[in-house]
């Protein structure tokens, strides 16, 4: 099979779908596993694919997306060049991204290995669900996707059920969307004892801690006076694919580390069940 994926959220789900060796072409922003992309043709950004390279590879399939606004037009390219194309179901829960997998390996007719995943995925959340029964007092997080103007997820988002899943709560939850826009003013009259900074696109050595902490009052705010201003991996946080684990994994361990695990830099929470890291670590 000679597969394609236009979206880095894909890509990832296709290596843990078992589905990475067949990939022959990926979009400008796919960057894991590095090992296996390096060597692949870059199609452009997913918001703007080049069509004639993509024919070019000859797909027997491409791993289509319409997670993020603008992505429409891509599927009209498709269609034009009567490419061969499926677009992956939006995940707007962890839920969601473990049906994913087992629906990618059906689509390439390799099931057993989809399931497999799935179920590892399972395990974790599982695991997790477990570890935040034992948390007595929750604590408040803001997860800012964007600063001008401000962004971040609200009740209908992973990142919600993935802060539940860490002993916490999204200060945002109420709010009955994916994503909110808000301004820097609502964030600080909701005091969260912890913020995530996870823009979108932007590698984390980029952002400035400094000139968050600028921001008109927010050296008021709980979390600023404790510390607790985390300027976090964004694809760890922003990409609906199974790497989320390790995005749990870490904010877990920082809001309640008496609770959870600490998360070891570099471990794959997918290369192992649940229960398979519970024997190791034990």
């Amino acid at each position: 099979m000679r597969l394609v994926s236009i979206c880095p959220s894909n890509t990832e789900l296709a290596v843990y779908a078992g589905l990475g060796e067949f990939l022959v072409g990926v979009d400008n922003y796919s960057d894991w596993p590095e090992e296996t992309l390096n060597e692949l043709p870059r199609l452009g950004s997913d918001l703007s694919i080049d069509m004639d390279k993509v024919a070019a590879l000859k797909p027997d399939l491409v791993l289509a997306s319409l997670t993020v606004p603008g992505m429409e037009k891509n599927i009209e390219a498709l269609k034009e060049y009567d490419l061969p194309y499926v677009i992956v179901p939006k995940a707007k829960t962890l839920s969601g991204i473990g049906k994913q997998l087992l629906w990618l390996g059906e689509q390439a007719e390799k099931r057993e290995i989809g399931l497999e995943a799935h179920d590892r995925f399972y395990s974790w959340l599982e695991k997790y669900k477990k570890l935040s029964e034992q948390v007595q007092t929750r604590k408040s997080v803001y997860w800012e996707w964007w600063a001008k103007p401000v962004f971040t997820p609200g009740k209908q988002n992973w990142l919600t059920e993935l802060t539940e899943l860490a002993g916490g709560v999204n200060v945002f939850a109420d709010q009955d969307q994916a994503s909110v826009k808000t301004d820097w003013e609502d964030v600080y009259s909701r005091d969260p004892d912890v913020i995530g900074v996870v823009w979108v696109g932007v590698h984390k050595d980029k952002v400035k801690r400094k000139v968050i902490e600028k921001r008109p009052n927010w050296q008021e705010m709980s979390a600023l006076k404790n510390n607790d201003l985390y300027i976090l991996d964004e694809p760890h946080y922003c990409r609906p694919s199974p790497r989320l684990l390790i995005g749990l994994m870490k904010i877990a361990s920082i809001l309640h580390p008496t609770i959870y695990p600490t998360y070891s830099e570099g471990f794959d929470p997918m290369s192992m069940s649940a229960e398979d890291y519970d024997t190791k670590v034990t």
